[in-house]
């Protein structure tokens, strides 16, 4: 399927800017309405790049295997009342419909599907798809007009190529570790899969950009996106450091290595992260603490000497802050003109007053479970809708309905294929 069917006609105006033209305005339409996606992931990175995509309107069809699944629905406790499904798999799968197809004995199927869809997406180690002839190259002639996008470990190149790929092996080989912990500690891995996280991103806008590409071209092709290659790109400042001036890094803790004060500080009853990341800043900081002449303390005046005479400055700043509670401290920064906020539990969080403000959390009914909460999409889209409109699918819910409804699959064929185990 070439994208000139399936995304918008484009015109230019005076400035050579590119618009996609539309008879629907306003907030009903969703900016990948029509596309759709073949979806060979497991796992987090690829799950959480297509369900991006999901919300983005694009009909995502998520091939599972047979009476297993994506990996991630066992990954409990805890799991969903009344259902086998983990919460863990909820995270990253709404907005999807779940097709249970036997890679190995049905890969016809795959090819039928391929030709409906825009894009497919796979996070299989390299090799493992060419040898089920699902492979780039096989499925490109098959799908010419297809995008075609492979999530790995370490990309297809390269003599790591054929390791497998996981978050905190990435983060470890890629640095973040190294960089990640208390000053005088050991290494500390994220509190979530940030690399993966990260990987689906630069995914789901790797495939926005190809499709806009096979707009002008009218082909698709492959893209190539990795765990490893994302951590070192995402080192940002660190690694320009490293690059440009020879300086290695080490870990900070919740602390800046270049501006002081900016870390987090113990109170009477939890934490608080303050930073001041001008001399301004710094200012209103000392008064709000009741030390106004903090700030004239010539070891403090600017930022460079903040930074030389660290351990003072975190000391004092430290005793003061111990001397109330948190939420003593967020009434006094009420008026801050620095930024200031609680470290807070999962609890806090929830209960935060803005995000109960802004609907971030959405409750949905679940078959099985009563209802299922689910942390929305958090860009809002001021012409266009990108929202849960289902909740993650149980396994095979949906392989009846595509294979008739999209492949025009025969009920006695169905059948067929189930009683052969290519499909559930």
């Amino acid at each position: 399927m070439l994208a000139k069917k399936c995304l918008l006609p484009v015109v230019r105006d005076g400035a050579n800017r590119m618009h996609f033209c539309s008879s629907a305005t306003g907030k009903d339409r969703f900016p990948l309405e029509g596309i759709k996606i073949l979806d060979l992931t497991r796992i987090v990175a690829g799950p959480y790049c297509t369900m991006v995509l999901g919300d983005l309107g694009a009909e995502v069809y998520k091939i599972e295997r047979p009476f297993a699944g994506d990996e991630s629905r066992k990954w409990g406790p805890p799991f969903m009342r009344n259902s086998t499904d983990s919460v863990y798999f909820m995270a990253a799968n709404r907005n999807k419909k779940s097709v249970c197809v036997n890679l190995k004995t049905g890969r016809e199927i795959i090819y039928e599907l391929a030709k409906k869809c825009d894009v497919l997406v796979e996070n299989y180690v390299p090799g493992k798809l060419d040898g089920l002839g699902l492979g780039y190259e096989t499925i490109k002639t098959i799908a010419p007009g297809l995008v075609y996008c492979s999530i790995t470990g370490f990309g297809s190149e390269g003599p790591y190529r054929s390791k497998p790929g996981y978050d905190v092996i990435a983060a470890s080989m890629g640095g973040l570790l190294h960089i990640t912990g208390s000053e005088n500690g050991p290494p500390a891995k994220v509190g979530i899969a940030i690399t993966d996280i990260a990987t689906g991103l630069y995914a789901h806008g790797a495939i926005l950009a190809a499709l806009l590409q096979r707009h002008r071209t009218g082909r698709g092709q492959k893209i190539d996106v990795n765990l490893f290659s994302t951590q070192v790109a995402c080192l940002i400042n660190v690694a320009s450091n490293y690059l440009n001036a020879g300086k290695e890094a080490k870990r900070w803790g919740t602390a800046h290595e270049s501006i002081v004060p900016y870390e987090a500080f113990e109170t009477q009853t939890g934490f608080i992260t303050l930073g001041c990341g001008s001399d301004a800043q710094f200012a209103s900081l000392c008064n709000l603490l009741g030390m106004k002449e903090l700030a004239q303390d010539e070891r403090f005046l600017c930022n460079q000497k903040r930074v030389s005479h660290r351990q003072e400055l975190i000391a004092i700043i430290a005793d003061v802050m111990k001397r109330k509670s948190s939420k003593e401290w967020m009434d006094i920064f009420k008026v801050a003109s620095f930024p200031v906020g609680p470290i807070n539990s999962m609890k806090e969080v929830f209960e935060d007053h803005h995000v109960q403000a802004i609907g971030l959390v959405k409750t949905l009914p679940h078959p099985l479970a009563g209802k299922v909460k689910l942390v929305g999409p958090p860009v809002v889209y001021g012409e266009a809708r990108n929202e849960i409109m289902s909740i993650p699918p149980q396994l095979g819910q949906h392989t009846n309905e595509v294979l008739s409804g999209l492949l025009g699959y025969g009920e006695k064929q169905i059948e067929l294929l189930r009683k052969d185990k290519i499909i559930q």
